[in-house]
């Protein structure tokens, strides 16, 4: 049997995608609201768009974000998938952009230069990097003669010095109890590597600038969000399909 294409316009494909991550929605509650707009489509089939296009779009916005700020604010997450114990980690800038996640099964000087070397991998060394008290991170410091000159600073997370990281971590705090954890490792990578590339996007829609201001910024990330996800679904193989059955728009 051949393969055949996906039987809704892209545009809805985008649409939802983007949804399930720019808010802490359920497939579910996804599926409800395009039904209210006429569209009838499954909560598996938006599942498996998320799987699909999720990979391919994340690519997108790293190539057109802006230059991040010099000073690195990182923390690291437990998470348990499967009932097994991983680390998220995750660094942003100063101006609370993310600058990566990644998901790690130890806690370790190992780790920890890992995610170092992933970030100088894609960005200039920072002046300054801020980190709590967890020993492997100036351990991998030390191992790392790009980060010779930057200057470390341990914070105490209790109370709340290292802020900008600790709220970065709510939005994937949201979407683990929305799905009551995540049930395997290549998923829960996937999920905040997107979510961190659409959160950057919409950096400057929530701001306390003017309404004006506020919503110019709003339309440019929506037509960043058409534009990278356009080209991505543009890359799929003409026979790629979705194993559901969806229903056209009425």
């Amino acid at each position: 049997m051949k393969p055949y294409r996906y039987r809704f316009p892209k545009s809805i494909i985008q649409y939802a995608v983007w949804l399930y991550h720019r808010f802490t929605l359920s497939y579910r509650d996804i599926e409800e609201l395009l039904l209210q707009r006429g569209i009838q489509v499954s909560y598996e089939t938006i599942r498996d768009w998320c799987g699909k296009f999720g990979p391919s779009i994340t690519r997108e916005p790293r190539k057109r974000e802006p230059r991040r700020g010099s000073r690195w604010h990182l923390d690291e997450a437990c998470v348990k998938i499967k009932g097994v114990k991983h680390w998220l980690w995750r660094a942003v800038d100063e101006h609370g952009a993310v600058l990566d996640v990644f998901l790690q099964e130890h806690r370790d000087t190992d780790a920890a230069r890992t995610f170092f070397t992933a970030l100088l991998s894609e960005y200039e060394a920072p002046t300054t990097i801020h980190t709590h008290k967890l020993g492997s991170y100036g351990a991998a410091i030390r191992e790392l003669p790009e980060l010779h000159g930057a200057a470390h600073r341990e914070v105490i997370s209790t109370a709340r010095c290292n802020n900008l990281i600790e709220q970065s971590h709510r939005p994937t705090r949201n979407q683990e109890r929305s799905q009551k954890g995540f049930k395997d490792i290549e998923k829960a990578q996937k999920f905040p590597d997107l979510h961190a590339r659409t959160s950057n996007l919409h950096q400057h829609t929530r701001t306390t600038v003017t309404a004006e201001i506020r919503r110019g910024n709003q339309r440019t990330a929506f037509q960043t969000w058409s534009v990278i996800s356009a080209l991505s679904s543009a890359r799929l193989p003409a026979g790629h399909s979705c194993r559901y059955h969806a229903v056209h728009e009425h």
